[in-house]
């Protein structure tokens, strides 16, 4: 007879792990749902939190939404842009039809603001510079239109207050509207060089 010091036998432990492991998950989701619900997007710190649940999800895409309008509006104009322009290959010799579509397909045939800032934000590495710190908010600054949300490790993130009331990250404005400006510059050489292929058709 087993005394109550011996260890149980293998189908008594493995009902103890299955329960343990049940109080493990019931706890966990209790924990989910007593969670208090992020802040408003109405304010710079809500903005910044959904900015890094969507780097831990690797959706980049999803952190568009939280951007300052300008640099909004300038991944929809390079897309647009590059949509034009790719639009425009068959207006060449067939031997540049393949370079211009090489260049122009990756923004121009998705041509939306939150897809075309998730594949330039990967070329410039915009989640690896997030990444640096994702940790939680240490406290706000406010100035008007413009705050600062600092967080617990002491990064600081810009934003600015957008016309709908959500708070938008300003760091990447100045790399977007320099590639929708490039953008347009190369579109309107591409319009000039098809015009005059098509007077030079016979």
């Amino acid at each position: 007879m087993a005394s109550p010091s011996d260890p149980p036998p293998l189908f008594a432990r493995r009902r103890l792990l299955a329960g343990v492991g049940g109080f493990v998950v019931v706890a966990g989701l209790a924990a989910l749902a007593l969670r208090r619900p992020f802040p408003s997007d109405h304010t710079p710190e809500g903005a910044w939190l959904r900015i890094a649940l969507a780097i831990h999800k690797q959706r980049l895409e999803d952190a568009f939404a939280y951007l300052e309008t300008e640099a909004q509006w300038a991944s929809f104009s390079v897309g647009k842009s590059h949509a034009k322009a790719l639009s425009l290959a068959a207006s060449f010799p067939v031997d540049e039809q393949a370079a211009i579509r090489e260049r122009y397909t990756r923004f121009g045939s998705h041509p939306d603001g939150p897809e075309v800032f998730a594949a330039f934000g990967k070329d410039h590495h915009f989640e690896t510079r997030l990444k640096k710190d994702l940790s939680g908010v240490g406290h706000v600054e406010i100035d008007g239109e413009r705050a600062t949300v600092v967080t617990a490790r002491g990064t600081r993130h810009p934003f600015r207050r957008r016309e709908n009331g959500i708070w938008g990250l300003t760091i990447f404005t100045g790399e977007l509207l320099a590639e929708s400006r490039r953008a347009a510059r190369d579109l309107e050489a591409l319009e000039k060089s098809a015009a005059d292929f098509a007077r030079l058709k016979p």
